[in-house]
């Protein structure tokens, strides 16, 4: 299969496992492989050098003088700035202005400041499944996968639970990857600025009703100033919400279903995993982010001539960082392509590599896949996926392996929460 096969997206349509198979001959042949792909806006032939190795998506990440964020990073082919910050927020920026952003957030996001929020993560996660236990068969990723992180999200933002459903439909169109049958017929672009829109509308509301009217929540906390500390502006707060809604929905989301999907596949690892739920949850939680690597990728642009690995790069080039084939590179782990849910040491890069973009929702995450596993392999023991999962049918290379349909049967229970 030639390297430009993993710019068809029919390539992404594939089984994790084939398409990981791939990743793994780019990989051995060397760390950096040259790839063309059309470009959705223009038509015309783009280029980028796909990222396969460990090492070397660590060291890029390691170098934000060498090889930035601000040119792009969550999309291979050049976006206009605007798109780029409205969509993007700080993690498609470089320092100054990251350091200043991500600083701002980042006292409200450590894990003494949001305790609050993960003692939650145990409430939302029991409502989630006394909303589906009685009925025996469900869609995972509609039942369980695509709610849970949201409504924690929207409750940590202070959002009222009757805008849970604007959230998700536009939260849906920016994730969909242009799925038509997420986003719709007409143009895939205008779509997903229509729904950036409306979480910026949104949440410019929230934030102005709780400069008056402050409560325990996270938007509160970034827009009043009561120790003289910089503060989001205005013009910032939307595309913040914009990246928590998205990039902190999706690793929890794509990684509670490639979980399930993973455990259904290695019954062995479900059974160690079943017998001892909380000893093994967090090296099983660490093995399901490197196995599933939901997202797939990031981009780094070099911002002048360099040589990295013996491979020289211009000014300008384009670095795509590949997580799924790094996390299974044969240099760093024991039977990369195998599942262990008490692999150790497990230093995946599932959370992005080293560096100043690191992602700063991981221990959320980490807490919320836990919580979402131990509750599923308790109160219902014999949940089995029945079907192939349905991957979205994304236009190119998806910023999200996602899918959007995993069947699953259990015997039905009585709800908890009555």
């Amino acid at each position: 299969m030639a390297a430009s096969s993993i710019a068809d997206p029919e390539f992404w349509r594939q089984p994790l496992a084939r398409r990981m198979a791939h990743f793994a001959e780019l990989r051995a042949d060397g760390p950096f492989t040259h790839v063309s792909v059309a470009s959705p806006l223009t038509g015309q032939e783009e280029h980028f050098y796909a990222v396969t190795r460990y090492a070397e998506v660590l060291e890029i990440s390691r170098r934000p003088h060498d090889f930035c964020s601000g040119k792009g990073s969550t999309s291979i082919i050049d976006m206009p700035p605007e798109a780029l910050e409205f969509f993007g927020s700080f993690i498609q920026m470089d320092d100054p202005r990251h350091a200043r952003q991500r600083g701002i957030v980042a006292r409200s996001f450590t894990p003494r400041q949001l305790q609050g929020v993960l003692d939650s993560v145990e409430t939302i996660c029991a409502e989630v499944i006394d909303e589906i236990c009685e009925q025996g068969e469900v869609d995972l990723v509609e039942a369980v996968s695509q709610p849970f992180p949201l409504l924690i999200i929207c409750d940590m933002m202070g959002i009222p639970r009757s805008e849970f459903g604007t959230v998700l439909r536009a939260t849906n169109v920016i994730l969909g990857a242009g799925d038509p049958d997420i986003v719709g017929e007409g143009d895939v672009f205008a779509a997903m600025l229509n729904a950036g829109m409306e979480l910026t509308g949104l949440m410019n509301e929230l934030a102005e009703h709780r400069r008056a009217n402050p409560a325990d929540d996270l938007t509160t906390a970034l827009v009043h100033n009561d120790l003289g500390e910089d503060m989001l502006a205005p013009s910032e707060l939307g595309p913040f919400f914009i990246l928590l809604a998205v990039a902190g929905n999706d690793t929890t989301r794509t990684g509670i279903s490639l979980g399930m999907h993973l455990l259904a596949e290695h019954p062995d690892q479900r059974k160690v995993w079943q017998a001892n739920v909380d000893g093994v949850a967090p090296s099983a939680v660490e093995e399901i982010v490197r196995a599933a690597s939901p997202v797939t990728f990031m981009r780094r642009t070099a911002t002048h001539d360099v040589e990295l690995s013996g491979q020289q790069f211009h000014e300008g080039d384009r670095l795509i960082l590949f997580y799924g084939a790094a996390n299974r590179d044969p240099r760093v782990f024991d039977d990369p392509e195998g599942f262990d849910v008490r692999r150790n040491p497990n230093p995946h890069v599932g959370f992005g590599g080293p560096g100043p973009h690191f992602c700063l929702g991981a221990h959320l995450a980490r807490r919320e896949l836990a919580v979402m596993f131990r509750q599923l392999l308790t109160r219902l023991p014999d949940i089995e996926v029945v079907g192939d999962p349905v991957p979205l049918q994304a236009m190119g290379i998806p910023l999200v392996g996602g899918i959007k349909h995993l069947p699953v049967r259990f015997t039905p229970t009585a709800p908890i929460g009555r």
